[in-house]
């Protein structure tokens, strides 16, 4: 196929990912943006293939059609609570992808590369296996740690910074070495760095500040795509990562905001834990039951709802669909507040509601709410800890401390729902719980959302 074809159909997928990306910013335009996405992607696999040396088709259809298969029972079978690892496990393969590019390149280099060429192309295999190395393993810690098969809290070792700075010093000492052909085996300690810098890295982040790392390692695994395109001479491949790695680190960064977390310090690890003793909590956690919640509901004139994942994790958004419908026919003012880090991953919250069929134009960002939530009557927090925590603006020495939050504690009545007395995921106390307008609505919250519907007149 003519490079000025293939050229034409890489140019036509880029427009079609940059589309995807700019139609992810609206609720109302995300579907039609994820096609987009599709048939670009579809576009790219096509040209690369008749673009490319290509000597043996029916290996390369074999192995589309196995992974295809595999991903088709992946998507039928992750819940939405399940979508934060599989996000950090599809990353980590991005990353293996470009460390076994880079060997593969090393031990086998293109054909006549010499002078400057060859320097740069030893510093594209370098930095594809680094970039690569430290996505995959921190992508695979990141899936432990969302998964609960390892502690959420931080790995702070002693002199933690100054092994990471050694482990950079040593890595460019090594790709000098590399780029002056002292062999393959400096090659093979960079990955082993890199994998060792990933790991400590996300081990060092702490569980309030995991959706700021999904983000990051997205960005990471397009800069791993990148590098490769440059490895594999991959113009698409070179834009399509830049895209990602760029726009990846513009929403670490906007999500760092949101949580008043330092951009770099997150990265380097060790937030997201207790920095000194917390505040003694004053009062105590009163219970309540359906038939109080369902009183107050009926008394109300204006609601705000504040998802969490504890509602996803109970699968409860239709129910929670269900109470708002009857809840608006009825003639209330009902409303979503969304916090830009509820759930474990970057508009997770959205994604429920929007599945749940919740109308676009009744969810509302924090920043649109919080001054509206004096002049509540009932907040419903569904499964909801951290982002609508006092401790944050109350107490200094909270994990949480000066990160921006849900004002629910100022509307005149409180109702949480939620499975028991404890921390949450991120194991930050709560003194929301113990306030005088707090009731605690305990158990699943599917089931305790259904047993309300039931009481609503």
């Amino acid at each position: 196929m003519e490079n000025g074809f293939i050229t034409a159909v890489y140019v036509t997928a880029s427009i079609l990912f940059i589309l995807s990306l700019g139609g992810m910013s609206n609720q109302e335009s995300a579907k039609r943006s994820v096609w987009y996405g599709i048939a670009g992607m579809g576009l790219a696999v096509l040209a690369t293939l008749f673009a490319a040396q290509v000597a043996h088709y029916w290996l390369i259809v074999l192995m589309l059609g196995i992974g295809a298969a595999i991903g088709v029972q992946v998507a039928q079978k992750v819940e939405m609570t399940g979508m934060p690892q599989l996000v950090a496990a599809l990353h980590s393969f991005v990353g293996l992808a470009a460390v076994f590019i880079g060997l593969n390149s090393a031990i086998t280099p293109p054909e006549g590369l010499v002078g400057a060429e060859r320097i740069i192309h030893e510093w594209e295999v370098v930095l594809g296996v680094f970039i690569g190395g430290v996505t995959f393993t921190g992508s695979v810690i990141a899936y432990g740690k969302l998964a609960g098969s390892i502690d959420g809290k931080p790995l702070t070792l002693p002199g933690r910074h100054m092994l990471n700075l050694a482990g950079m010093i040593l890595f460019v000492l090594l790709g000098f070495a590399f780029a002056s052909h002292w062999g393959i085996w400096t090659l093979v300690v960079i990955m082993l760095i890199s994998f060792a810098i990933g790991a400590h890295l996300v081990l060092a982040i702490g569980g309030a500040d995991m959706p700021v790392v999904v983000s990051m390692l997205n960005s990471y695994s397009g800069w791993a795509a990148a590098a490769t395109g440059f490895l594999l001479g991959n113009d698409l491949l070179i834009v399509t990562g830049a895209l990602v790695g760029s726009s990846g680190a513009i929403l670490s960064y906007i999500m760092c905001r949101a949580m008043n977390r330092n951009f770099v310090s997150v990265i380097l690890g060790g937030f997201g834990g207790a920095t000194g003793p917390a505040q003694e909590i004053e009062g105590e956690m009163v219970a309540t039951d359906a038939d109080a919640v369902a009183t107050a509901l009926n008394a109300a004139n204006s609601v705000v709802i504040v998802p969490g994942y504890g509602m996803a994790v109970a699968q409860a958004q239709s129910s929670i669909s269900e109470l708002t419908r009857r809840l608006r026919d009825a003639g209330k003012n009902v409303r979503f507040a969304i916090h830009p880090v509820a759930g474990r991953l970057p508009g997770h919250m959205n994604v429920l509601l929007a599945e749940a069929k919740v109308p676009y134009d009744i969810v509302l960002e924090m920043d649109e709410i919080n001054d509206d939530l004096p002049n509540t009557d009932v907040v419903m927090v569904v499964g909801s800890n951290d982002i609508v925590n006092p401790a944050a603006q109350d107490d200094p020495n909270s994990p949480i401390a000066g990160m921006p939050v849900l004002e629910v504690w100022k509307a005149q009545q409180v109702f949480v729902s939620k499975r028991g007395a404890g921390t949450g995921y991120s194991g930050v106390e709560n003194p929301l719980f113990y306030k005088e307008n707090t009731r605690m609505f305990y158990g699943d919250a599917k089931a305790s959302i259904d047993a309300l519907l039931q009481k609503l007149g």
